[in-house]
């Protein structure tokens, strides 16, 4: 049988396009409490274990040093967390929430839910896509994604946690979901590239600086 190549037969296609719009209902949800989407996973992963090293928070969002870095800095200059050097070995950093980030935690049932309503789905049809792409993310042998950092925030629009400017819009997609990979040059598909992650639009999110 012949391969089905109409552009919306491609899973890669299908999930690149799901992502944006998913990505997209939780714009408006996370500007109000004053957070980015990868500042939100990073409280997400330490509301579930905090004090987690530097490296183990990497490897659970799938980001590397170069952007993580930045990302826990600006988190910790808004009084969202700390970072905490070993005292036996000082290259050993832990991450740890604030009384600031814990509470926020209070608030992101109410992000969960406006997100599932966006969708359109039932409770159970997002718990069985949840499974699935769980399956397809663990096949990924990738490295880390290098383009879910924050934009920077400067100028009169720069934000503080709870509090967000008008306008001002979270950056990037879910890395756990899938990783980006650089796009490899093509002259024959403008669209999205079949590596490139399904999850992120390179052009939306600018590196940390």
């Amino acid at each position: 049988m012949d391969a089905d190549l109409r552009l919306d037969a491609q899973l890669c296609f299908a999930l690149y396009a799901a992502s944006r719009a998913t990505t997209a209902a939780y714009r408006e949800p996370l500007a109000e409490l004053g957070l980015t989407y990868p500042q939100y996973l990073a409280l997400l992963a330490l509301w579930e274990e905090d004090g987690q090293t530097v490296t183990g928070l990497g490897a659970r969002l799938h980001l590397d040093s170069g952007t993580l870095s930045p990302l826990l800095k600006r988190m910790e200059t808004v009084g969202l967390l700390e970072r905490r050097r070993g005292r036996q070995d000082e290259r050993r950093v832990t991450v740890h929430l604030t009384a600031a980030g814990d509470r926020l935690r209070e608030r992101a049932p109410d992000v969960q839910r406006r997100v599932l309503e966006a969708s359109g789905l039932t409770p159970e049809e997002m718990a069985t896509l949840r499974r699935l792409a769980r399956r397809i993310g663990a096949a990924d042998p990738g490295p880390a994604d290098p383009g879910a950092a924050d934009p920077p925030a400067t100028g009169p629009g720069a934000t503080t946690p709870g509090s967000a400017a008008p306008g001002t819009v979270p950056a990037g997609p879910a890395p756990p979901l899938a990783t980006q990979h650089t796009s490899v040059q093509t002259t024959q598909h403008p669209g999205p590239h079949p590596t490139q992650n399904a999850t992120q639009n390179p052009t939306e999110n600018p590196t940390e600086e």
